[in-house]
């Protein structure tokens, strides 16, 4: 229905989008152990998840963000959205309902549009290749939805000004963060870019490395309060929403 917006975070990059009577899927982990990680959350409810999905939205080739066996828990009719030069990868594993999307290329679903956006970040899928794209996404309907994947702050993010919600990666499954990635701090700078009216932090405290899962530690639960706390300070009119797993934000 027109008007109506629900965000549903289930972990790392994964989450659930309505809106206007299209449902979106993103960078879906739907298993417990993903390429050596272990999900401290795993997705509940999958059949009720994956239910009435139109589209599945792949900002990147990385095995924490395209996961062929959580693909294969979807129904048959979904289309996968993969970046340019990413479509074989997805195809081998049996899927035939695959589009590629270079950044500024865009498709309609049920009226609301997707456009792929750029991102700064290392597009090769580990250990053979191939190397894509990395892409983020905006979504527009009656909202405006910024989905950056995994990147680092760029000035371009600027053209994406202003979005109503910003999901933003400010962590991730490891202890340290190499390059292509922000962390609470980075992320704060791109709300100057993007002045959203809301962000919701996301690629945090869920994937962990096999053994580093026994424990909470904090690397894993202080991404999201030390954003939330310096976004505050930095931006006041920004809301700043922190989902756990599971959890669901409705717009009117």
């Amino acid at each position: 229905m027109v008007g109506l917006t629900s965000i549903t975070f289930l972990g790392h990059a994964t989450l659930r989008l309505e809106i206007d009577g299209a449902v979106f899927l993103t960078d879906p982990i739907l298993r417990t152990f993903a390429a050596g990680l272990v999900h401290r959350r795993p997705v509940q409810d999958v059949a009720q998840i994956v239910d009435g999905v139109d589209h599945v939205l792949i900002s990147h080739l990385h095995r924490d963000h395209l996961d062929l066996a959580s693909l294969h828990r979807l129904p048959a009719d979904v289309e996968i959205v993969v970046p340019l030069g990413g479509g074989d990868v997805v195809r081998r594993a049996g899927f035939t309902r695959v589009s590629e999307l270079g950044v500024g290329e865009r498709l309609s679903v049920r009226g609301v549009q997707v456009c792929a956006t750029p991102a700064s970040h290392n597009g090769f899928r580990a250990p053979f290749g191939p190397t894509a794209e990395c892409l983020g996404f905006v979504v527009e309907g009656s909202q405006r939805i910024y989905f950056a994947g995994d990147t680092d702050v760029f000035d371009a993010m600027a053209d994406l000004a202003p979005v109503d919600v910003a999901l933003l990666p400010i962590a991730g499954w490891g202890p340290k963060l190499g390059p292509g990635h922000m962390g609470p701090i980075e992320a704060v700078r791109s709300l100057d870019l993007l002045r959203p009216r809301t962000v919701i932090p996301i690629h945090w405290g869920s994937l962990v490395p096999l053994g580093l899962h026994l424990r909470d530690w904090s690397y894993l639960t202080r991404p999201p309060l030390t954003f939330a706390d310096i976004a505050r300070h930095a931006h006041p009119e920004v809301e700043v929403r922190i989902l756990e797993p599971g959890q669901t934000l409705d717009l009117a």
